[in-house]
C-alpha cells in the first residue's frame, strides 16, 4: 500500500534528547494512521551541525525541500512557534493541506470518539 507523505512540524523545545523522543512518538502515531512521516529533526542532526551557520541554513533548505514533496503538513503539539508558522505558510503557498496530528488520527479512525452532546 502506498502511503501519502506527511511532513511533521512542531515547536521543538531545543533539548535534543527530548525533541527526538517526542518526534519519534509523533512519527509513530502518523505511521499508525496510515501515513509515511517525514521528520527532519530525527535525522538531520546526525550529519549537520546546527551551530555552523552554513549547515544550519542547509538544514532549513533540506527541510523546506522535503515539505515541498509532502502531500500533507501535520502540525504536532499544542504550541505554534515561528518555525511552525513558516511551515504552515509555505504549505499554504504550495497548496499542501495542513492539519493537526489529532486531525490525521481522526480522519484515519484513530482519534478519540467524542460523545454527541445533543
Amino acid at each position: 500500500m502506498k502511503r501519502p507523505l506527511a511532513y511533521l512540524s512542531a515547536a521543538w523545545s531545543g533539548k535534543q534528547k527530548t525533541d527526538i523522543e517526542q518526534a519519534a512518538r509523533y512519527c509513530r502515531a502518523v505511521y499508525e494512521a496510515g501515513v509515511s512521516p517525514i521528520c527532519p529533526i530525527l535525522y538531520l542532526p546526525l550529519f549537520l551541525n546546527d551551530a555552523v551557520p552554513k549547515e544550519h541554513k542547509s538544514g532549513i533548505d533540506i527541510g523546506r525541500d522535503l515539505l515541498r514533496r509532502a502531500h500533507v503538513l501535520v502540525v504536532c503539539g499544542n504550541t505554534i512557534d515561528e518555525n511552525v508558522k513558516n511551515d504552515i505558510a509555505i504549505a499554504g503557498r504550495l497548496h499542501i493541506t495542513a492539519t493537526t496530528l489529532e486531525g490525521i488520527m481522526a480522519v484515519k479512525g484513530q482519534g478519540v470518539k467524542r460523545q454527541d452532546s445533543r
